[in-house]
């Protein structure tokens, strides 16, 4: 197949090439003297006096540049080297021993190169000290991290003293990173398949949980407590309780409070049918779902009471552990489950929303207090319940 012919961009072998004609005689090869006039001046002494010089100013300049290098190099023995002398036959070295210039061209590039070193060392000058200024906002930025905390300790303390408490809370440790392992054993019961039944956390952390029951009393100065202070708790609505003022709970929400599942209407599990289960445990489930756009994955049984097909309907709505408790708190005191009457680190604790009343003798607020206090003289930490379980 016939390729596309192309303009050869060389003569073909044994032909002899043709010479561009020049001004003078048409068709000649010779030169005529303009062109030997300018070949002579870019051949001549004066072209090799301009190299030099060129020649000697980079090298003044690549020696200044390398000193400024070396002034920033962060290795002291580097640092504090003398330069080293160009190597013997670079292209440089070679220029400048082959074509040496006049005396005067020797004094020009000297200052030339003088200038060059000014101006380096100008730019030098000019420079960032980039890490001066790094340490120098490490520094700054360690400071404004220690005023921040300085700051909300002392807003934690303002609020300690405000609502009456005997010392500083303690602060619980970071959340683990992964979740204790809720195997059947001491503080957990399981049954193959279903959610496990927790008593105690499994940790080591000195750290106790504070859960709330019911719904029933929606008192703001306990809110506000809860928020100042920064204790964390989880709550346990049954629907019939809360359900007058769902907002007073999504407040909670808001400051870090998790909404779980205590059934509609509070009743004794063991006494339900399949359906009965169905209807206190996954209705409210999707409750809670729609007023707190978060379906909990926690169940506190009434009582305590629970049976193995409670632990099954609730497993087939999302729940995935039982939480009961250790001890429980009141206003004027705490009842304890173990006789030694001490917490221990994973210990759950039972309160209530409730109103000053014949068995409930203060407020939400003089419980708190009474399980923050127990807990901190004990050197306790509270700790949110769902970041272990």
């Amino acid at each position: 197949m016939p390729t596309p012919s192309a303009t050869p961009s060389a003569t073909p072998p044994g032909s002899t090439p043709n010479t561009p004609n020049t001004p003078g005689t048409p068709g000649s090869s010779a030169p005529d003297a303009r062109t030997r006039t300018r070949r002579a001046r870019r051949s001549g002494p004066g072209r090799r006096h301009r190299r030099g010089l060129a020649t000697l100013t980079a090298l003044a300049t690549l020696t200044v540049g390398c000193s400024a290098l070396r002034a920033q190099d962060p290795d002291p023995a580097r640092a504090s080297a003398p330069a080293a002398p160009p190597a013997a036959g670079t292209p440089a070295v070679q220029a400048a021993q082959g074509q040496a210039a006049p005396a005067q061209g020797a004094q020009l590039a000297q200052a030339q190169a003088a200038q060059a070193a000014q101006a380096a060392q100008a730019a030098l000058a000019a420079m960032p000290a980039a890490r001066p200024q790094a340490a120098a906002g490490q520094e700054l930025n360690g400071r404004l991290a220690a005023a921040e905390q300085q700051a909300g300790m002392q807003q934690v303390l303002a609020a300690a003293r405000r609502w009456g408490l005997a010392a500083l809370p303690l602060r619980p440790p970071a959340p683990p990173a992964v979740k204790p392992e809720l195997a059947d054993g001491p503080g957990v019961k399981r049954l193959p398949g279903l959610p496990p039944v927790v008593y105690r956390v499994p940790t080591s952390d000195k750290v106790v949980f504070l859960t709330v029951d019911d719904g029933a009393e929606k008192d703001p100065q306990f809110a506000a407590m809860a928020a100042e202070l920064g204790v964390p708790m989880s709550a346990f609505l049954s629907d019939y309780l809360a359900r007058s003022d769902y907002g007073y709970f999504r407040g909670l929400q808001a400051h870090g409070v998790t909404l779980n599942n205590h059934t509609l209407t509070h009743p004794d599990l063991r006494r339900l049918g399949p359906d009965a289960l169905q209807h206190e445990i996954c209705d409210q489930q999707d409750h809670l779902q729609q007023e707190s756009g978060t379906r909990p994955h926690l169940f506190r049984p009434p009582y305590g009471e629970y049976t193995e097909a409670a632990l099954r309907t609730a497993a087939s709505c999302g729940v995935t552990a039982f939480p009961l408790w250790n001890e429980e708190a009141f206003p004027d005191h705490l009842e304890w489950r173990y006789a030694d009457q001490e917490f221990h680190p994973g210990d759950i604790v039972l309160t209530h929303f409730r109103a000053p009343s014949g068995d409930w003798k203060g407020t939400m607020p003089d419980m708190l207090r009474r399980v923050v206090d127990a807990a901190t003289a004990q050197g306790f930490a509270i700790a949110r319940l769902e970041d272990y379980l």
